[in-house]
């Protein structure tokens, strides 16, 4: 009987020593397999979200109070690029956007120049303080390549230039996003410089800078609102708008900036687009009879081209 006892306790002790052998293999392989997935590259290419909607055009364009000069009505190639990246990680965020509009002009007026160019870069820091909201900081350079002419005189008279006027802007402020169309930047501190870089427009004292100086600082307000959706699975609408008001310098009358830009996939690389600019500049005071005035500066151009979208 203890013979028995004897095999009995000995089969136990064998049977329990094995399972702990497996066991301890088990949570061995499964250490190495998390060592390895530790040691794995982090894919940091997810954290960034490019595109770019690039269209070339046949376009009708028709202009009004336009201050970079220009026909009331042309005929252009014009092509319009929209880029951006952004870039995300934690509680940071980095987006840009870079929007080129140059065209070929066939004027009425002159024959053929190019006239009808405006780029616009963008720049913005953010950091969450919620899931919808960031504190960030922004940066924002506008102007156009080209020298552009107005004809009321028997002689065209320059009234534009690469970075006459330029517009530098550096700000901080709320970035709210209610979703992932939608951005508004609200600034209660802005400082707004006033680039005119042309000597001919700078000896003028045009755009609110004093005769003989390049450039004029302001500080005011500013909030921007920017939206991308395709509203369609073959239409895509952009819209951006600007707002500065400057303290210290009729602050009730603001300064508007607008672009809105549709566009409409008509085959695989066939596209027809509309965009409608909206410019309102207090110091740009170019019209009126006069010609000593401010106005509302609207461009509207009807295009059917290619398009090209990634």
């Amino acid at each position: 009987m203890k013979i028995f006892q004897i095999l009995f306790f000995v089969l136990i002790l064998c049977g329990t020593s094995g399972a702990q052998s497996n066991s301890i293999q088990l949570l061995q392989r499964e250490s190495l397999a998390a060592g390895r997935k530790a040691a794995l590259p982090v894919d940091t290419s997810k954290r960034w979200k490019k595109g770019m909607l690039f269209n070339l055009n046949l376009a009708q364009s028709s202009l009004s109070n336009w201050s970079a000069g220009g026909d009331k009505f042309s005929l252009s190639v014009n092509s319009i690029l929209n880029l951006f990246a952004k870039y995300t990680k934690g509680r940071n965020s980095w987006d840009n956007t870079f929007d080129l509009n140059l065209g070929y002009v066939n004027s009425t007026s002159l024959g053929s120049r190019k006239n009808d160019d405006r780029f616009d870069l963008v720049s913005k820091y953010g950091r969450s303080i919620n899931k919808k909201t960031n504190f960030a900081l922004l940066t924002n350079l506008r102007s156009s390549f080209f020298k552009g002419y107005t004809f009321n005189k028997p002689e065209p008279q320059l009234i534009s230039n690469f970075l006459a006027p330029g517009y530098l802007l550096v700000s901080t402020g709320v970035d709210f996003r209610p979703n992932s169309n939608l951005s508004i930047f609200l600034s209660p501190v802005t400082a707004r410089w006033v680039l005119v870089m042309d000597p001919v427009l700078s000896a003028k004292g045009s755009y609110g800078v004093d005769p003989g100086k390049r450039s004029n600082l302001e500080t005011g307000s500013f909030a921007t609102l920017n939206f991308l959706k395709d509203i369609a699975p073959n239409i895509t609408y952009k819209a951006k708008l600007d707002l500065f008001s400057n303290y210290l310098n009729n602050p009730q009358n603001i300064d508007l900036f607008m672009t809105n830009l549709v566009s409409i996939k008509l085959a695989k690389f066939l596209s027809m687009s509309w965009a409608v600019d909206l410019i309102y500049d207090d110091d740009a005071r170019v019209f009126g009879p006069d010609k000593a005035s401010p106005g509302l500066q609207i461009r509207s151009m009807v295009g059917l081209g290619v398009q090209f979208k990634r």
